[in-house]
Order: C-alpha cells, then sequence, then structure tokens
C-alpha cells in the first residue's frame, strides 16, 4: 500500500468517523488522506479520561510517524476527553508545527443556527456527555441556547454489530429520544454527537415529531476544515494532492474492517493492519 507525502490524517476509536472522513472527501477530494480506526480498543465511550488520551495521542502519533501534519479527530468521545491536552500540552514535546483538530468546537460554532426554540438536544455516548464538553462550548457561542443530554450507550454496539437497520434496534433509537424529548416539550434540534450515529438516521427520523430536526456533524465538520484550510494557507500548501486515500485499522482482521467500513464510508474500502505502539 502506497503511502503519500503529506496526507491528512483522520482518527476514530472505530467506523464512525469514516461518516466524517466521507463528507470531507466529498468536499476536499483532490487531498490525500490516511483514516486510521482503533478497533482493537474500541469503544472508547465508557473508557476513563486517561486511558482515552494515552490511546488517542499514540494513534495520533502513529499519523504523524505517516506523514500527516495535520490530524482530524472525529471521535466526540476522543474530542471531548484527549483533544485539549494534545493541543496544550503533547504537542509542544514532539512538533508544535503539527496540528491536531476536533469535532466538538466546530459544531458547537453553528449548531445554535439550526434552533427555533432556542432548545438542543445532544445524544452522544457516555463519555461525550459526562464531559459535558458541549454544554461548555455551545454555552461560549450560543449563551441564549439551553442544551439538554442524554447518553445513549447501546447504539455505537448496534452499529458496529451490523444491527443498525434491524427492527430489533427501534426498540432502543425510541427508549433514548423518549428520554431527551421528556426532558423539555421544547427541544426542536437534536445534535446526533456520535459520529456512528448518522447510520441510525433513518429509524431516529421515523421516531421523532416533524417539527424536530436531526443534525448529523459530517457536513459540519467538513465546511469547518475547508475554511481552516482557507484560514491557515501554509498547511493548506504542506498538504499533498494525489487524490489518495489510505485505510488501518488495529486489527488484525483487516478483511472484517473492510466490510462494515463499507457500510460507513459508502464505498468500497481497503485496509492495511497499523500497529500503534502502546
Amino acid at each position: 500500500m502506497m503511502e503519500t507525502g503529506n496526507p491528512i490524517g483522520i482518527f476514530d476509536s472505530g467506523y464512525g468517523g469514516l461518516t466524517v472522513f466521507r463528507s470531507i472527501f466529498e468536499q476536499l477530494p483532490g487531498y490525500d488522506y490516511i483514516y486510521l480506526g482503533d478497533t482493537a480498543r474500541a469503544p472508547y465511550g465508557n473508557r476513563s479520561f486517561q486511558s482515552i488520551h494515552q490511546y488517542t495521542w499514540e494513534c495520533v502519533q502513529w499519523l504523524f510517524d505517516k506523514g500527516c501534519p495535520l490530524v482530524i479527530l472525529a471521535c466526540n468521545t476522543a474530542s471531548a476527553k484527549a483533544l485539549r491536552t494534545i493541543q496544550q500540552q503533547d504537542l509542544k514535546s514532539v512538533d508544535p508545527t503539527k496540528r491536531v483538530l476536533g469535532v466538538i468546537r466546530p459544531t458547537a460554532a453553528v449548531i445554535g443556527n439550526y434552533t427555533q426554540t432556542k432548545e438542543i438536544g445532544v445524544l452522544g455516548t457516555k463519555g461525550t456527555v459526562q464531559s459535558e464538553s458541549y454544554l461548555m462550548e455551545i454555552g461560549k457561542f450560543s449563551p441564549d441556547v439551553k442544551v439538554y443530554q442524554q447518553a445513549c450507550p447501546l447504539w455505537v454496539p448496534l452499529v458496529e454489530n451490523g444491527e443498525h437497520d434491524k427492527p430489533g434496534a427501534d426498540y432502543f433509537v425510541k427508549q433514548y429520544l423518549d428520554q431527551i424529548l421528556a426532558q423539555s416539550p421544547n427541544i426542536d434540534t437534536l445534535l446526533l454527537a456520535c459520529t456512528h450515529y448518522p447510520l441510525l438516521l433513518d429509524k431516529i427520523k421515523a421516531y421523532l415529531p416533524a417539527h424536530i430536526r436531526a443534525i448529523p456533524q459530517g457536513d459540519i465538520v467538513a465546511n469547518s476544515l475547508v475554511h481552516y484550510l482557507y484560514r491557515h494557507p501554509e498547511m493548506e500548501r504542506s498538504l499533498t494532492k494525489d487524490g489518495t486515500q489510505q485505510f488501518f485499522t488495529t486489527t488484525d482482521d483487516t478483511a472484517d474492517f473492510d466490510h462494515y467500513a463499507e457500510l460507513f464510508f459508502g464505498m468500497p474500502v481497503k485496509s492495511g493492519y497499523a500497529e500503534v505502539k502502546c
């Protein structure tokens, strides 16, 4: 598998980041990319801050070693629990010219524009919800918006086990939607604050009243990256643009990864094994 010069690195604990990668690729198709899914240690949602930071930083360094000057944490849990430490501490000891971006801040910056009632529900993993990152970040950008949260711990396992489109998923989709909507009758916008959740979007919409919108993150993050590269031409010029995409997984069963990855990415995936140093 050929390695490119300076690709954009995209990281997720598993498959979900591929929904973000797909949106980024659609908007910036000419760039080179490397996607790394840490499927051997997924899911991250119920792990400690320390473990999530350690795993995320190890994977970020692996992408740096592959030549990536810019890495996107296409994972809400990693963005919530690891990004700040990586940006403020870890990068200084490795290479301060490299950049690591997350998905929470760009989402929080615009999600307030979607609501008419000024009340938003955030659906995420246990780790994302407990971090209260969205409460804090949305509060900075839209202080007039009230934010409610609901952890959906069974949604990621449903998706990663290929059960997201089966009848058995309906009960758990409706259960968490009922819980978030019970917090306020004025919620009109639901943020899908996990990159796995777009695969449940059809079922989510089926159990929502017509006036409530469910918002995935992919296009939001992709738009943010487009603007970031425009604002940082030195980074944009450093990225190679041969239109290549490489995929890696930390499990040695790459065929299994490829099968599920295609569901998230929307096109065939051929991955390689990544031996991430622990």
